[in-house]
C-alpha cells in the first residue's frame, strides 16, 4: 500500500491534515508530527474508519517537543524516547497496523529546531557506546512490541553536506550499510528497517558511497520505503519524478511505501501517489 506523510503540515494537527487528504482521495495516510492533539486517541478511531494509517516516529507528538534518540547519554532523553515508543507502539496494536516506525539514534543531542538542518557544534558520544545503548534500547522495545505482536522499523538517518562539513565526520548512526547491517544482525527478530531513499541519495553524496550497493546489502531487511527527491546535498523533501534515481532498485512486493513529499497541496499529492502508484505497479486500495 502507498501511503501519504502527514510530515509536511507541522503546523496542524495530523488529523485535521488526514481529513484534507481523504477529501483528496487520499485513504492511506503515515501520520507523523504534526501539532499536540490532546484527543488523539478518538481522532485516530475516527481516522481508523475512514482510510488506511500508520504511526511513524514522531507520533503522535508529546505536549511538550523533544528530539527522540534512543542513543543519547542523556538519560532523560533516553526515557523519555522510551516511553513515547511504547505509547506508540500499544497505539499501533490497538488501531492493528501492528507496525510502528522511527528514526535511528545520533551521537548527539539536537534541537528541536535544528532536525533538518545543520545542527550546532557539540562533543559526540563515543560510537561504540553509542551504537550499544540504542542497540539494547532497540532490543528492550522489541520485546515490549513482541508482546503486541507489532513488528518495529528503523529509518535509516541522513547526513547532509552541511553536517558532514560542520562536524568533519558523521555524527549519527546507520548512515551507512554496514551499520545499518550491524544493528539489524545485533537486534531481534521483529525490527526491521524503513529505508528513506532521500536520505540515501544525500548521506552517499556526503559520504561517497554506493547507494545500490546499500539497498543491495540491507535488502533481507526492508519492510518499508520513505520516498521524495531531492538535489543530493540536503533532505529537502521535494516530489519524485518518472525519472527518479529509486524506482529500478526498491522491491515492488511490500506493503508499505509512503510519499514524504513536503510543501505540496493534498491535490498535488494524489497525482504524486498516482505516479508512485504506476512506477511500482501495486494497486492502490481506495
Amino acid at each position: 500500500m502507498i501511503y501519504v506523510s502527514t510530515g509536511g503540515f507541522s503546523n496542524e494537527t495530523a488529523y485535521k491534515t488526514a481529513c484534507n487528504f481523504i477529501n483528496a482521495n487520499i485513504f492511506a495516510c503515515e501520520l507523523s508530527g504534526g501539532t499536540f492533539d490532546k484527543n488523539i486517541k478518538d481522532s485516530l478511531t475516527k481516522l481508523k474508519s475512514k482510510c488506511n494509517i500508520q504511526l511513524h516516529n514522531y507520533f503522535p507528538p508529546p505536549e511538550k517537543p523533544f528530539v527522540m534518540n534512543l542513543a543519547s547519554g542523556d538519560t532523560d532523553i533516553v526515557k523519555k524516547t522510551f516511553n513515547h515508543i511504547k505509547r506508540s507502539i500499544d497505539l499501533s496494536s490497538k488501531l492493528g497496523t501492528n507496525i510502528y516506525s522511527f528514526h535511528a539514534g545520533y551521537l548527539v543531542d539536537p534541537k528541536v529546531d535544528e532536525l533538518g538542518r545543520r545542527v550546532q557544534k557539540q562533543s559526540l558520544f563515543d560510537r561504540v557506546d553509542g551504537l550499544k545503548r540504542f542497540i539494547e534500547n532497540v532490543n528492550s522495545l522489541a520485546t515490549y512490541a513482541k508482546k503486541m505482536d507489532t513488528i518495529l522499523l528503523i529509518e535509516n538517518n541522513v547526513l547532509s553536506h552541511n553536517n558532514y562539513k560542520h562536524f568533519g565526520t558523521n555524527p549519527f548512526l546507520m548512515v551507512e550499510e554496514k551499520e545499518c547491517e550491524y544493528v539489524m544482525q545485533n537486534t531481534l527478530k521483529n525490527v526491521f528497517l524503513l529505508v528513506d531513499v532521500a536520505h540515501l541519495k544525500v548521506s552517499s553524496t556526503s559520504l561517497g558511497f554506493d547507494r545500490e550497493n546499500f539497498l543491495e546489502t540491507v535488502s533481507p531487511w526492508i519492510r518499508a520505503y520513505h520516498l521524495s527527491e531531492n538535489d543530493g546535498l540536503s533532505d529537502s523533501n521535494k516530489p519524485v519524478t518518472k525519472d527518479s534515481w529509486f524506482w529500478p532498485y526498491i522491491k515492488k512486493n511490500l506493503d508499505y511505501y509512503s510519499l514524504e513529499v513536503y510543501g505540496n497541496s493534498p491535490q498535488e499529492l494524489f497525482e504524486q501517489l498516482r505516479l508512485t502508484e504506476s512506477q511500482i505497479k501495486i494497486n492502490v486500495k481506495d
